[in-house]
């Protein structure tokens, strides 16, 4: 049930993102693509990104979970998940774009990936 918590709270943070999106293809009437504007680009591109990473993400932590992996580590790992794509969306969003959020989200999303895999793994040959 723990990760069933992290996945509803990126569940909004995808829909938050899937709104700017949105809000941005009406201001600047662009249906398909981005039309050449930098901020619909980047819009564009964190939810995308976000779309690209964190399903896997999640998918490792659930499996994690049901491996046994104890519940401070899958907060921790669901807490650091949930900081990286904020993270990542602010970086990439702003322009000019501070590129340390940019590499701090990534970072901490890859971790979330690496170590997940770990626990998973430790968990199965140590049965």
């Amino acid at each position: 049930m723990i990760t069933a918590v992290y996945a509803a709270l990126l569940a909004v943070l995808f829909v938050v993102l899937s709104v700017a999106v949105i809000r941005q293809r009406r201001r600047l009437q662009v249906a398909l693509g981005s039309g050449g504007h930098s901020a619909l680009q980047r819009a564009m591109r964190v939810q995308a990104n976000f779309a690209e990473y964190t399903p896997f993400a999640l998918l490792l932590l659930f499996l994690a979970e049901y491996s046994g992996l104890a519940g401070l580590w899958l907060h921790l790992l669901g807490a650091l998940l949930l900081l990286g794509r904020l993270s990542h969306a602010y970086g990439v969003s702003q322009d000019p774009e501070p590129l340390k959020f940019r590499v701090i989200g990534m970072a901490l999303t890859f971790s979330v990936l690496l170590l997940s895999a770990l626990a998973i793994l430790v968990l199965y040959v140590s049965r």
